[in-house]
């Protein structure tokens, strides 16, 4: 009899294992449990340790970035939360990194496993429900029973009182606003502070509709920041619109320290028309509760820590950048709209939630991820040969794309390349590679490995030319230049290869499970 493995004993895979296997993490069911508001999820944090509280004094100028860039780049199990209460200058506490490892992001997002979460979305993949996220046609059709799911999650009316946001508010701009905060500086070359995880609150000025994204914002004073709206930004395309109704001005709302959920909700790329507090609602399975701000006639979330109230002027803009952005390089200095702040809410005792981005991992490569993971399925709607899609942390995001499919008929690599560049923000990919459908596509060493051996660089790659992101600093032109893709996949006869083409090296699965068995023999010691 062979004896047992000990428990701390793990059997390496066999290197001629060539199936599939996720190299994404699950967590229990008791984390992915839906929490309040900012303040919980902290407690949340701290009580299943992902959280340090630091005591020590320490400046929101520089020092704070060094410090959680080198905590976003330990392994995942000493990679946490971090909780500054003492920024000097400050009275108010400073949250960084609160998703900053994949464990934290699934709890931010209630959700067990990434998987878990492709199935809960799949459901925006029915046909009609884009049409059915306006809030007019959805009153006509929430008595459906195939729709009852979201009859809970759609945005609504806070009922208390006084909303947590809007427990202290301050109107008078002689006051301290963005003062009061402790905005970080991130980098040497930075033009200045910078706020980097807000929520902006917009309403098209044409159709009425409800729009949250993110968007820097340089602080300039103490009631005027700097508004990142590029030209492939919602919030650019309503300022324009704010242009053709007529008006000087566009309203805006920034809601800082905003649940979790919320926050990821404002970064993903959903269809339009599909309303980001619904979306976030939907994560939660619990509507976002709004309350109307102040000044300006918008709605934001009643538990968020802080509320800016604002506009921006159609005709003013200003000099804004450098900044340390997420492609581990500055991005230039350029001119942007100025948002101009009314009214400050916020809770009696707010938290400042903050991120920083620089050269990859930081927090954003984890919200990265989720969306690579969890907006699968509606890539699949239109290409489901499909089989998984990994967006690689070297590429921040819009570099690279590698996918495994399902391959079909001759060409169909090409077919997917020429698809993927006219699919929403993947139109910014500098870089496809298409593997065949076996290939573990989050394992960018066995990509490499198939790139190098499979493919003939004049044959395999093919080029293109169109819209780049705008921090692409290495396109010859400024938002434009040239796309490769590399076909990864076993070439076929009826695609012109006329060679044989060899088997992988791959051990039999008897073997395998019969050193399987037994490795505590062999290795009694361990490895």
């Amino acid at each position: 009899m062979t004896n047992p493995t000990p428990k701390n004993q793990t059997i390496p895979k066999s290197p001629s294992d060539t199936s599939k296997t996720s190299t994404l993490p699950t967590i229990p069911k008791s984390l992915a449990k839906n929490y309040t508001d900012l303040p919980a999820f902290v407690e949340r944090l701290r009580q299943n340790d992902q959280l340090i509280d630091v005591h020590a004094p320490v400046s929101c100028h520089l020092e704070i970035t060094e410090i959680t860039d080198r905590i976003s780049k330990l392994p995942e199990d000493q990679n946490k939360a971090l909780l500054f209460h003492n920024v000097t200058g400050y009275d108010v506490p400073l949250l960084i990194n609160a998703v900053g490892n994949h464990r934290r992001t699934l709890m931010a997002l209630g959700m067990e496993s990434y998987q878990a979460g492709q199935d809960r979305i799949a459901f925006f993949a029915k046909p009609d429900f884009a049409a059915l996220s306006s809030s007019s046609l959805w009153d006509k059709v929430k008595m459906l029973p195939q729709y009852a799911e979201l009859r809970h999650v759609f945005p609504v009316p806070f009922r208390g009182k006084t909303a947590p946001c809007q427990e202290v508010v301050i109107t008078d701009t002689t006051q301290p606003m963005l003062d009061k905060l402790p905005i970080l500086t991130c980098w040497p070359d930075d033009g200045g502070p910078f706020i980097t995880l807000p929520c902006v609150f917009l309403k098209d000025p044409l159709t009425g509709e409800r729009n949250v994204g993110m968007y820097r914002m340089q602080k300039y004073d103490n009631c005027t920041t700097g508004m990142h709206w590029h030209k492939h930004h919602d919030g650019n395309h309503m300022y324009e619109n704010a242009r053709k109704a007529g008006k000087d001005r566009i309203e805006v709302a920034v809601a800082l320290g905003c649940p979790p959920h919320i926050v990821y909700s404002a970064t993903a790329p959903l269809p339009k028309g599909l309303n980001e507090l619904l979306f976030a609602g939907f994560l939660h399975q619990k509507a976002v509760e709004l309350v109307k701000c102040k000044t300006v006639d918008l709605e934001v979330p009643a538990q968020a820590e802080i509320i800016l109230e604002g506009y921006v002027l159609l005709d003013e803009i200003k000099w804004e950048g450098p900044f340390g952005d997420h492609t581990g390089y500055y991005s230039l200095a350029d001119n942007f709209p100025i948002f101009h702040i009314t009214a400050m809410t916020h809770r009696q005792n707010p938290t400042y939630m903050t991120t920083i981005v620089g050269k990859p991992p930081q927090e954003d490569c984890y919200l990265g991820k989720a969306t690579e993971q969890l907006f699968l399925p509606l890539l699949k709607i239109f290409l489901p040969e499909i089989v998984d899609m990994n967006l690689p942390w070297e590429g921040v995001f819009h570099n690279c794309v590698i996918v495994s499919i399902n391959k079909r008929f001759p060409g169909h690599a090409r077919k997917v390349m020429s698809a993927l560049w006219g699919f929403g923000q993947l139109m910014f990919s500098k870089y496809v590679v298409v593997c065949d459908a076996h290939v573990n596509v989050q394992d960018v060493a066995a990509v490499a490995w198939h790139v190098f051996n499979n493919t003939d660089p004049k044959r395999d790659m093919a080029f293109s030319e169109g819209p780049m992101d705008i921090l692409d600093h290495a396109t010859p032109m400024w938002a434009y230049g040239s796309k490769v893709g590399i076909d990864a996949t076993k070439k076929w006869e009826t695609e012109g290869f006329t060679r044989e083409w060899p088997d992988e090296i791959a051990m039999s699965e008897a073997v395998q499970e019969q050193v399987t068995t037994r490795w505590a023999e062999l290795f009694p010691q361990g490895i």
